[in-house]
């Protein structure tokens, strides 16, 4: 299993938000690329980050952010917030990005998923964020009446290979991660899923690796201290 721990960006600042809710908006770092190297250090290979801005406006207002990490350490750079164009892809993942996050177009624009699976194949993943089971979507402004392992479906049906699942009610709590729509997700598609939200201690590590999970993202639970990265990873490491 993969360790993505995750650094979120806003207004060019490491955050953090409780549930989704930009009103609770924390500073958790001073550097993102110390952040991003700390995290190289303790073996992580990939490292997920999201532009909360972008999310929210569907601009790409930190986007030198993300690139100077994939430029200068040696981690896989995952993200995700406001990816709404084809051009907006294309531009990320030719200036370094491993991997981008399709989040609300996946629900409101379809066929953007599926030229972009169809020009990058799995270098697409969608963002699969539900509230009480529906699929939120706009920086999880607004909730749809999609349900999560519907959309699940839908999107492994046309070709793409990763979808990171948030429980938004867990999303910053340290509360735990929700196994019960993990295994849901995990089952309904052929999509290898990346667990978010609620991490808190290794045992939630435990858990997702035993629901055979591809990846895990963390993030409070790392600036918090509750996790020890370098111990994630080397579960997630162990072929036990």
């Amino acid at each position: 299993m993969v360790i993505l721990p995750a650094i979120d960006i806003k207004d060019g600042n490491c955050v953090r938000l409780f549930k989704g809710d930009y009103a609770t908006v924390q500073k958790v770092a001073e550097s993102y690329m110390d952040t991003a190297r700390s995290f190289e250090a303790a073996g992580s290979e990939w490292i997920h980050m999201v532009d909360l801005d972008g999310a929210k406006d569907a601009t790409q207002q930190n986007k030198e952010i993300f690139l100077d990490v994939a430029k200068n350490t040696g981690l896989k750079v995952e993200v995700g917030g406001g990816i709404r164009t084809l051009d907006t892809v294309e531009m990320y993942l030719s200036g370094g990005i491993s991997r981008v996050i399709i989040g609300s177009a996946a629900v409101k624009n379809p066929q953007l998923v599926k030229d972009a699976v169809k020009e990058y194949g799995d270098r697409i993943a969608v963002g699969i964020d539900a509230k009480n089971g529906y699929v939120a979507t706009e920086g999880w402004l607004e909730t749809s009446d999609v349900h999560f392992t519907d959309l699940a479906k839908a999107m492994s049906d046309i070709g793409v290979k990763y979808i990171i699942f948030t429980d938004i009610s867990k999303d910053g709590t340290l509360s735990g991660v929700n196994a019960e729509q993990l295994q849901q997700i995990n089952e309904c598609c052929s999509a290898n899923i990346i667990a978010s939200g609620g991490v808190h201690t290794i045992k939630d590590i435990e858990i997702c690796k035993k629901l055979g999970l591809y990846g895990t993202i963390c993030g409070k639970s790392i600036y918090s201290g509750s996790l020890d990265l370098k111990e994630a990873v080397k579960l997630a490491n162990n072929k036990e």
